[in-house]
């Protein structure tokens, strides 16, 4: 049985990209910045893989990745807008996924470990999975779960605004909450999100969640209960999604659980906007050049 899960969002549809993000080779093999997280996982203590995806891509993933999955147990499960709770039916005009928090629960019947949960397009660098993996092999429990929090200036797009779950932490290292803000962008040595028509200014030393999280399989029946919550408000509005750090703002504001800050000094980089690209092939070509990652990864 596996000790510890990588859960991987991989079924977002790149409106903002253009294009399949996901499966957009950036290493000199063909490689996707998922194969590099995969690899940084693998060497941290991770013995299982679980891929969030859409139909059309679970075809091409199981062949791009027939050679590791012979190394490593890897599962696929569908992201489908139509697979919500009992007693909910999907709106005949919703186009689009619910959120990250109805991506995670598409993996409540597979996960039974603890696990970590990332997007398939964000570089989160080898540091940010070990620390998080030793924390599920270890402390991890029902109660306790943790969030890899980079800084703010660190997890900027040069090409254009980003969303981040900003969290607030105590003297402890563990959250207070953590609100997700929208247009986040650098301004005049800082950094700024726009709330409706204002613009409010951060240090950009804030740590942010960029969707690196370790749960407990106790995550699964928390998200069920507010996806149902969600639903009941919101199943008419074509765009609203169920972001995963609003589950966990909420949880830790009603004492369900506590959740540790484990710092990451990585630069997160990733694929938010195309011209994005070509900074990733660089900077990957450069982490290869210093050894931290093979020529060849498998």
């Amino acid at each position: 049985m596996a000790r510890a899960a990588l859960l991987v969002l991989a079924a977002g549809l790149g409106s903002r990209y253009g294009g399949i993000k996901q499966m957009d080779p950036v290493g000199r093999n063909g490689e996707f910045v998922l194969d590099y997280s995969i690899f940084d996982a693998i060497r941290a203590g991770f013995d299982q893989v679980v891929l969030v995806i859409r139909h059309e891509l679970e075809e091409p993933l199981r062949e791009h990745f027939s050679a590791l999955s012979r190394k490593v147990d890897i599962r696929y499960v569908v992201q489908d807008m139509k697979d919500l709770p009992a007693g909910f039916n999907c709106p005949a005009e919703r186009k689009k996924p619910w959120g990250t928090g109805h991506a995670i629960r598409a993996a409540r019947n597979v996960i039974k470990v603890p696990f970590a949960a990332i997007n398939a397009d964000d570089f989160y660098g080898a540091q940010s999975y070990k620390v998080l993996a030793d924390f599920l092999l270890g402390d991890c429990n029902e109660k306790l779960y943790a969030m890899v929090g980079f800084k703010l200036s660190n997890t900027l797009s040069e090409n254009g605004t980003v969303s981040r779950g900003v969290a607030s932490v105590d003297g402890n290292g563990y959250m207070q909450g953590v609100v997700e803000r929208t247009g986040v962008e650098p301004y005049q040595g800082a950094v700024r999100y726009k709330d409706g028509e204002n613009y409010v200014q951060l240090t950009g030393n804030e740590p942010v969640s960029l969707n690196f999280w370790g749960f407990s399989p106790s995550i699964f029946q928390y998200i069920e209960e507010q996806f149902s919550d969600f639903l009941k408000k919101r199943i008419g509005e074509a765009g609203a999604e169920f972001y995963i750090p609003s589950v966990v703002d909420q949880l830790v504001h009603e004492g369900k659980c506590r959740v540790r800050v484990l710092n990451s000094p990585e630069k997160w980089f990733g694929m938010t906007y195309s011209q994005d690209r070509a900074l990733v092939v660089d900077r990957i070509a450069s982490l290869t050049k210093q050894g931290i990652y093979p020529d060849s990864l498998y």
